[in-house]
């Protein structure tokens, strides 16, 4: 079962697909069932959970009556109101950053272009901690080892059976800006060439400062894409909130920007000895 992040957009999109097959207007559809438009524009995009009278209330109007369609359909809208593992972790979690852990949890591709600090995915427990203290340093103790365990827990899908094709990009300051004592930040290095080196899912490459001006400047963002629904999503992220959009256009032009990026940046073989020889500098 995928995550509830992802059901959510898989039944909105298959809930679409059968209004438009049946040339109905979104509106009139609202309209006939007492809702907003906007109401049905976030169920149709996966915005907002579905409530399962709300969902027969849809089949009953598209005139879907097969037994076995109808249950399809309230079977995936049950499993898309179930609450994602990320859940326990409260407040340690912004609300801001849930949709993107859930669609991290079932993405198959994951490309990153990351400007300030190493993915997520990739950090290591001493780095993670490094980072989540400096920048929460009014949070407790117990409070920074909860964001801590939460970021740990996020790289179980890379320890999966089938874990998701991640290409990173990071930029030259990633590498060079020290989080943590030297031997962590030798750590934190020798484990991105790692798994770079032993991960035939995994690639990264560092965007070198002689790369000049380049076409993210500023901006870190990553695309995620999946198996089982169409399109990708595309998440930029600042301090206290995020971006999300899903416009083919939008996704095109940071899919495009990714693409000049690797270009730009540093072969992987070369990037993998080049991590590694910034982690002995550390320690010299």
């Amino acid at each position: 079962m995928g995550s509830p992040t992802v059901l959510r957009r898989r039944l909105g999109g298959e809930l679409g697909k059968l209004r438009t097959s049946r040339e109905l207007n979104a509106k009139d559809v609202a309209a006939a069932l007492g809702w907003s438009a906007s109401k049905l524009s976030r169920i149709e995009s996966g915005q907002v959970p579905l409530q399962e009278r709300d969902a027969a209330k849809l089949l009953a109007h598209y005139g879907v009556s097969s037994p076995e369609e109808v249950k399809h359909f309230l079977s995936l809208t049950r499993q898309s109101r179930q609450q994602g593992w990320w859940h326990a972790y409260g407040d340690a979690l912004p609300e801001w950053f849930r949709a993107y852990v859930g669609f991290e949890s079932d993405a198959t591709k994951i490309v990153t272009y990351q400007c300030e600090l190493v993915p997520g995915l990739l950090q290591t427990e001493k780095y993670a901690r490094g980072v989540i203290r400096a920048m929460n340093p009014t949070e407790s103790t117990e409070e920074v080892e909860r964001r801590v365990a939460l970021r740990m827990d996020r790289q179980r899908i890379l320890d999966r059976y089938d874990p998701p094709q991640l290409w990173a990009i990071v930029g030259e300051a990633v590498i060079r800006r020290p989080v943590g004592d030297a031997p962590s930040m030798a750590e934190q290095l020798n484990h991105l060439a790692d798994m770079a080196d032993e991960r035939p899912n995994i690639t990264i490459q560092v965007l070198p400062f002689s790369a000049g001006a380049h076409a993210a400047m500023g901006a870190s963002f990553s695309v995620l894409s999946f198996s089982d629904i169409p399109g990708s999503v595309a998440y930029t992220e600042a301090t206290t909130s995020s971006i999300y959009s899903e416009r083919s256009s939008e996704v095109a032009r940071h899919e495009d920007a990714f693409m000049r990026l690797m270009a730009s940046s540093v072969q992987p073989e070369k990037s993998i000895s080049w991590l590694r020889k910034v982690a002995e500098e550390c320690t010299e």
